[in-house]
This record gives structure tokens, C-alpha cells and sequence, in this order.
């Protein structure tokens, strides 16, 4: 879900030649999720093998990542770990909404209304561990580097960031900004598009960067305030935020205040949530994070795609192969072996 700031912040739009040659940390999945949602048939249902195994992360991942491998971008994944405990409601939230779209996607299918099978699908999307691992085996087939992170990726991107490890944070979710990443990039496309929700259509993007410093001066707060004003219009620990705030009004609240202790009383806290404040603020300050990594980028692993692609999930030789040899066109292979020695 994330914080939703786009209402007060602004982004830099960026042409992707201007990303070449920096490292980039990916949130993983943050960019699953939306590849298992977007990645459909023309009736909504997601694309699968032979078998009916689920493909869409894979599809969208060996596309999008080897494509910005061309691009010269440099990738690093990084895997959510164990979550908050503030996080079981949200996630107790989503598994309800995912129940009760398939219970619509079910009876759209059964009166065989197209329209309304698009409109659910997406909604009823899931990431199991088997769809984790496969692409963490599809990204060191690639020679990407895996991160894993304690508890929540987003912190541990923005930590890496900060530490200067990369350059940006790849992620949709302003979430980034308040775990204090200095630099993010959103809407990261290579075709300039993304889909519309609810339907098959796409809509025309551009890639933006968003710094935090930028984002602070501009709002005329710092980060603690922002952590604030996150938790007053609500983040995936405090689902909905404070009833009647929006980013606008909980920025004039945030500013007005004496302190932020004060924005919350003022803001009547304690009348909406029944934990502390300070659990949910210090977990964007304290979330637990890892240096426990190492950023080693390897060739490509020809064997191990055409076994994970190929082999298991039908993926066409001819499409794999072709991929694989732009990469060497374009010196991002540093191939290893496989694929008939890349022919």
C-alpha cells in the first residue's frame, strides 16, 4: 500500500540514459507484486506453463531486469525478511480483500463477464514463497546480487543507499522517503508505459527521481516530521492513518504544532489506534537492517536459466536465447557458461 504523499511531493523526470552505469537497489517485492497484478491474460488470469504454474513474475522480471541490464543500470535485489508485528493487520487486511475479490473474479467468470474478470484479477494476486525463490534463482541465473533483508526491504534498500552502496532506490511506494533513502526512482519502465488499473490498457510514464533533501525543503519539515505526517495519513503499520487527514492537512497540522508529540495529541492518536505512536514512529527510525551482504556481480548463468525457464516453466529457447546474446551485444553477459556456450 504504502504512504500516500503524491499529493505533496514532486519528482524530477529523468531519461534513463541518465542512469547508466549507477547501482540501483531494488525493492523485490514491490516490483513482483506489480509484475503478478499486471502480467494478465485477456480475461484477467495470470499467465501460466503447461503445468498452470503461475509465470507472470518471471515474465515480467527476466524482461524488465535484463532490459535495464542493457541499459547499463546496475541491480541489486533486495528480499523482505521477517515483518513487524504492527504489519499483521495490514497484512490481515490484504488476505481479506484478496478473498473477497476472488469471491467477485469467481462469479464474473461463472456469467462469463470479460470486464469484470479484468477488474478483480489483479486484485486477487499472490506471492508465495515458491514465486520468492523461483526469482531469486531467475536473478542469480542474471549474476544480480540478493540481498536478504531482517524485516522490511524498504528499509534495508534505504540503509544501503544512505551508506552509499547505490546511488538509488527502485520502488513505487513512498514508503523509501521515510525510512530516510537520500534518492528513489519511481515508474522505472524501459517502454515508457504502464498498465491502467482494472484494465489492459496502458498510460504513457516517465521515470522520476525523488531525493529526500528536495522532499524536506520543499514541505519545510525534516524527516521526523515527515515520519509523522506519514503515520497521521497512514502507512502499513497504522492502515488508514488519522479519519479526515489527508498529506495537505496533516502537513499544516505537522507545521502548526509545537512539536510532533503535540501533532499527535492534537491529532487525537490514542481515539484511533490502541498502540503507541512511538511503535509505529521508531520503526521507521530503528527497523532492523543487515550488513551481512556482499555486491558481487557474476555472469550470466545460461544453464541455469534455460533449466528455470526453458525446462521448467516453457519459456520460448528462441525469446531466452535472443535476450541472452543482447546482453553480450551490449557487455552486460560476462557469460559463464550454458545456452550453447551462448552459441
Amino acid at each position: 500500500m504504502g504512504v500516500k504523499l503524491a499529493d505533496i511531493t514532486n519528482g524530477k523526470t529523468i531519461v534513463m540514459s541518465d542512469l547508466s552505469g549507477k547501482t540501483f537497489v531494488v525493492d523485490a517485492f514491490n516490483m513482483l507484486y506489480q509484475f503478478l497484478t499486471t502480467i494478465r491474460g485477456p480475461d484477467g488470469s495470470p499467465l501460466t506453463d503447461s503445468k498452470g504454474e503461475v509465470t507472470s513474475h518471471l515474465v515480467g522480471l527476466f524482461s524488465r531486469v535484463t532490459k535495464l541490464m542493457q541499459e547499463g543500470l546496475k541491480l541489486v535485489f533486495v528480499f523482505d525478511g521477517i515483518a513487524p508485528e504492527l504489519k499483521k493487520a495490514e497484512r490481515e487486511r490484504r488476505a481479506k480483500l484478496k478473498v473477497e475479490a476472488q469471491a467477485a473474479y469467481d462469479q464474473a467468470a461463472a456469467s462469463e463477464d470479460v470486464d469484470g474478470m479484468k477488474k478483480y484479477a489483479g486484485r486477487t494476486a499472490r506471492l508465495t514463497p515458491e514465486m520468492v525463490e523461483e526469482a531469486k534463482e531467475l536473478l542469480t541465473a542474471l549474476g544480480i546480487p540478493i540481498v536478504q533483508a531482517p524485516s522490511e526491504g524498504e528499509a534495508q534498500a534505504a540503509y544501503m543507499v544512505s551508506k552509499g552502496d547505490a546511488w538509488a532506490l527502485i520502488s513505487q511506494d513512498y514508503d523509501c522517503l521515510l525510512f530516510g533513502t537520500p534518492r528513489m526512482i519511481k515508474n522505472l519502465s524501459v517502454a515508457g508505459r504502464k498498465k491502467k488499473p482494472g484494465t489492459f490498457g496502458t498510460t504513457a510514464i516517465d521515470p522520476e527521481l525523488l531525493t529526500l533533501e528536495y522532499t524536506l525543503n520543499t514541505l519545510g519539515i525534516d524527516r521526523d516530521s515527515l515520519i509523522a505526517l506519514g503515520l497521521l495519513i497512514g502507512t502499513d503499520f497504522n492502515i488508514g492513518g488519522i479519519k479526515g487527514l489527508g498529506p495537505k492537512k496533516g502537513l499544516k497540522l505537522i507545521k502548526e504544532a509545537a512539536s510532533i508529540e503535540e501533532a499527535f495529541s492534537l491529532a487525537k492518536w490514542d481515539e484511533h489506534f490502541e498502540f503507541d505512536w512511538k511503535d509505529a514512529y521508531n520503526l521507521f527510525k530503528k527497523m532492523p537492517v543487515t550488513d551481512d551482504y556482499n555486491l558481487i556481480w557474476k555472469g550470466v548463468d545460461g544453464e541455469a536459466l534455460e533449466k528455470l525457464l526453458i525446462e521448467k516453466h516453457d519459456f520460448s529457447e528462441n525469446r531466452v536465447r535472443a535476450v541472452v546474446e543482447r546482453l553480450a551485444k551490449s557487455g552486460q553477459d560476462r557469460a559463464q557458461k550454458g545456452l550453447g556456450e551462448f552459441f
